[in-house]
């Protein structure tokens, strides 16, 4: 199995600290955001990760190299200045990819979820880990059924995690989700996942779980400090 690691995000919310350092190589807990993941998908068997980049791109093979000291090689998906938002990011990068179903996590969460919990195969297009609302973002994104099915409505909405197993063929006919997407028709395209992933979940093709342990979307400083501290950083 591959995994693919968004860090190409602005970081905007995290400034003054992402002005020189892209967010996922910010340090909670004496490492790297980025290198918790690694870690963790070495340890799990994964050897080829895939590392989609754009904010100050160039930090990234400085400070992670190819990959060897973990026994993993990395590969680096250049999207240019302008970050391709979710879905256009995944696009871009599934050439490096291949045609077997990925591990995705967002290069900016922390969780203690250990990543080989995930199927290998998931029963759909996805698997998706969601987690109780945070105060920040109360509004949720998904809502989880008694079968294990995601949805994009219910009356208990979780927030999406940053993790799960994608096959490549949920992007299959991806500008029919996306059509009302501004940045489609720019080269490569830009687009986030959501529309996509709501659009297969009618016919149960999104499955999850809940994940009721330590998740923190590392989004602001604050939020940073706070993790570095129970890290013991």
């Amino acid at each position: 199995m591959k995994a693919l690691i968004f860090a190409a995000g602005l970081g905007e919310r995290m400034r003054p600290l992402t002005n020189h350092t892209p967010k996922p190589l910010l340090v909670a807990g004496g490492k790297p955001l980025i290198v918790w993941h690694l870690e963790k998908l070495a340890a799990m068997g994964v050897r080829d990760v895939v590392i989609n980049t754009s904010w100050l791109a160039d930090q990234f093979p400085q400070a992670l190299g190819d990959g060897s000291r973990w026994g993993l090689r990395l590969h680096y998906s250049y999207e240019g200045t302008t970050p391709l938002e979710t879905g256009g990011g995944m696009l871009h990068a599934l050439p490096l990819l291949g045609d077997e179903p990925f591990l995705l996590v967002n290069g900016d969460i922390w969780t203690d979820y250990d990543f080989a919990r995930l199927p290998r195969e998931p029963a759909g297009l996805a698997h998706l880990v969601m987690v109780d609302r945070p105060g920040h973002a109360t509004n949720g994104d998904f809502a989880l059924d008694d079968s294990g099915h995601v949805r994009a409505d219910g009356s208990n909405l979780l927030t999406y995690a940053g993790l799960g197993i994608y096959r490549p063929a949920l992007l299959a006919n991806w500008r029919e989700a996306v059509a009302a997407e501004p940045g489609i028709a720019e080269e490569p395209p830009r687009f986030r996942l959501a529309p996509i992933l709501k659009r297969a979940m009618p016919d149960g093709l999104i499955s999850g779980e809940h994940h009721r342990d330590r998740w923190t979307d590392v989004g602001t400083p604050e939020r940073l400090a706070t993790l570095d501290a129970q890290l013991g950083g």
